[in-house]
């Protein structure tokens, strides 16, 4: 289970990964599959002319495309996200809470600090929260200095919101050639989910240290509401989740892997769509041999288990 990088350069593609030989995971409790759910917490941290961009966020709202262009504030893009931050959040933690598990928050460190009642909540429920930079904003063109202090003050104010660092990183977007460098290079995080490439953990080799990352998923996730193709109602979302655990809570009686479910608080917690996401944890649930846990969890396992 060593990291595989071809010739030793960071980001050096890998086309073959583990091949038809697969790790086995040796999950706690003999699981067939970890089921792991993320919570994205972005609202107020998006690209806004009061924050100083100078152009109104468009991605990921209830009017996919639509934008009013440079120099006009969008008040209905706002209005959308706040529903996030005001409303969505609640609904989907006591979802969470009514079935008694724990998730991972990818939390935008500013939009934390601009809802502390939030942040304690993530805090007092035992969920783990996955830094998602400062803001939520693009990496992959920023400087190798505006990175690293970006990334420094997102840990730093993180830690202040919740009362712990963050231990691991998920990029808006892409990462940029520098992210996994800096990450080894600041020294605190057990992983990244900065790929969609695999069902299970791996190493890599980065600045000739080991880095673990856990992939993330862009298809069982909310966001497809309003990209497209993507979903159209709420039925197709439950449809797409439970056929992702049943395929792979069958191929868990040899091979077990891992499901990522990405949410959004302004997306899936709206009435809707957290039926949807209602009727697949009830599904999970009614499985036997189910390790349902943070990506933090996964890190501390695969470390212990499958040490680089």
């Amino acid at each position: 289970m060593g990291a595989r990088n071809c010739k030793g350069l960071d980001h050096a593609r890998d086309f073959v990964g583990y091949g038809n030989r697969p790790p086995h995971p040796r999950w706690p409790n003999g699981a067939r599959i970890a089921v792991q759910i993320v919570m994205n917490y972005e609202e107020g941290s998006e690209y806004s002319i009061p924050d100083g961009d100078g152009f109104s966020e468009s991605y990921l709202t209830e009017v996919p495309g639509a934008t009013l262009g440079p120099g006009t504030r969008d008040l209905i893009v706002e209005s959308v996200y706040e529903y996030g931050s005001r409303s969505g959040f609640w609904r989907l933690m006591r979802i969470f809470a009514e079935h008694e598990l724990k998730v991972t928050v990818f939390g935008a460190a500013l939009a934390l600090e601009r809802n502390p009642e939030a942040a304690a909540a993530i805090r007092d429920a035992g969920h783990e929260v996955c830094s998602h930079g400062w803001r939520w904003v693009g990496f992959a063109t920023m400087s190798k200095d505006e990175e690293r202090a970006q990334m420094q003050r997102a840990i730093a104010s993180i830690e202040r919101t919740t009362g712990t660092r963050p231990y691991g990183w998920y990029c808006r977007y892409a990462p940029s050639l520098n992210t996994r460098r800096l990450l080894v290079e600041e020294g605190g995080f057990l992983y990244d989910s900065d790929a969609y490439n695999d069902d299970v953990p791996y190493w890599v080799n980065v600045s000739q240290k080991p880095h673990l990352v856990i992939p993330y998923t862009l298809d069982v996730n909310d966001m497809k509401f309003s990209v497209a193709p993507g979903f159209s109602a709420p039925s197709g979302f439950f449809e797409y989740m439970r056929d992702a655990f049943d395929v792979l809570y069958r191929e868990g009686k040899t091979h077990p892997k891992m499901m990522s479910v990405g949410l959004h608080a302004r997306l899936a917690g709206r009435p809707g769509r957290a039926a949807a996401l209602e009727r697949f944890l009830d599904h999970v649930q009614k499985h036997k041999d189910v390790w349902i846990c943070r990506r933090v969890d996964i890190a501390r396992h695969w470390i212990a288990t499958h040490p680089a």
